[in-house]
């Protein structure tokens, strides 16, 4: 029996892929499916103030600024869990890297050799830190820290469309589930069988079906005003 889902581009970070993250030197990465709980430490991350806020015991242990992706290039809101961490990967990551389990793409919390653009929207969706602040806060966490990043997921408002992904793209298909409409992963890809599902929507609400979701198609899931 399927159970519900809980709801919860790539950055410019990019420039590493998967696999050397997963196999390159000064890096600690485990399954998400293997990933032990760590209560006692959490992150909680605000785009709106662009802080991030390590907790320690459930207690707030420090606040650091912090630079968020742009516009077109959103930090991914919802909630993660670190699965990387790694040193030194270059002068673009700063001095350490903490990877984020993103289904649709490659984001984490790292240093910066740009230290001006932090207290911006500056990034292509990833969380920089000064290089000493993600020092403090690397030395705190481990694999599996739960990693909160608060957020409006439809702001800025776009049109979605084949190709796009980020916590929009997620939450549409999260509604089309809830309404029977999509049946494929809440990966946050906007792919063939999410735009089959907006059309099914579309067709059965008597909107023009052109398998792009609007604003249009945002008042009739129920998700803006």
């Amino acid at each position: 029996m399927k159970t519900k889902p809980t709801l919860t581009t790539v950055c410019t970070c990019l420039c590493v892929s998967w696999l050397f993250l997963a196999s390159g030197r000064n890096v600690e990465a485990t399954s998400t499916s293997r990933v032990p709980s760590r209560p006692s430490v959490s992150i909680v991350i605000d785009t709106k103030t662009k802080t991030l806020n390590l907790y320690v015991h459930h207690r707030l242990f420090h606040t650091y600024p912090v630079a968020l992706g742009k516009d077109t290039t959103p930090t991914p809101v919802g909630n993660w869990i670190i699965i990387q961490r790694g040193r030194d990967w270059g002068s673009g990551f700063g001095t350490r890297w903490l990877g984020l389990n993103v289904p649709w793409g490659i984001y984490g919390i790292h240093g910066t050799n740009r230290p001006t653009s932090i207290g911006h929207l500056a990034s292509g969706g990833c969380i920089r830190m000064h290089n000493s602040d993600v020092e403090e806060v690397y030395e705190r966490v481990r694999i599996g820290t739960p990693v909160s990043i608060l957020g409006d997921p439809l702001y800025p408002l776009r049109s979605l469309e084949d190709g796009h992904v980020g916590a929009d793209v997620r939450l549409v298909q999260d509604r089309l589930w809830r309404l029977g409409f999509y049946h494929g992963p809440l990966h946050g890809r906007y792919d063939e069988a999410t735009i089959a599902a907006v059309k099914a929507f579309e067709q059965k609400l008597g909107l023009p079906v052109d398998g792009v979701v609007s604003e249009r198609d945002y008042r009739a899931l129920g998700l803006i005003e």
